[in-house]
């Protein structure tokens, strides 16, 4: 980017979120809006805020739902970094591990079933995995670390069709 007398522009500093919240639905759903706003007043457009969204959802709901088991106790953070386009998201928390420490392969479930047919780490898992470009999970000392990136300069219009 250059300025008006030709000169470039500094680079700007990517923005950044921290939320700490409870693993509650609740504190879950105030996280999603704060990071939704955050991402609006970023410029994004409303797809990709969705997207986001779409993804932040999974796993926080899924730390509140199997690393808490639902009791809306421990405590969850969430680190957003937008650099251009590209969000990069850091949760942790201090529920249970992952089974097998990985993140599951989120396979595409066979629809027309009965959702309580539904195998654990499907549905939820394929959407993460889908519109993710980075995925790297750790546990250490007590928590669970989870890394992902999204690119949302990919997410301008309707998602492609699989």
């Amino acid at each position: 980017m250059r300025t008006a007398r030709g000169r470039a522009a500094p680079p700007q500093a990517p923005a950044r979120l921290d939320l700490r919240f409870g693993a509650s639905p609740d504190q879950v759903r105030a996280a999603l809006a704060e990071a939704r706003a955050f991402l609006a007043a970023a410029g994004m457009p409303d797809a990709a805020c969705g997207t986001a969204e779409i993804v932040l959802a999974e796993v926080l709901n899924n730390v509140a739902e199997h690393g808490y088991d639902m009791r809306g106790e421990g405590e969850v953070r969430l680190a957003l970094t937008l650099g251009g386009t590209r969000l990069a998201a850091d949760i942790t928390d201090r529920g249970k591990a992952l089974p097998g420490l990985c993140p599951p392969p989120g396979r595409r479930p066979a629809l027309g079933g009965r959702a309580a047919d539904l195998p654990e780490g499907g549905f939820g898992w394929f959407l993460i995995h889908t519109l993710t470009e980075a995925l790297h999970y750790r546990r250490a000392d007590g928590r669970n670390h989870l890394h992902l990136e999204i690119d949302l300069g990919a997410q301008d219009g309707c998602p492609e069709q699989a």
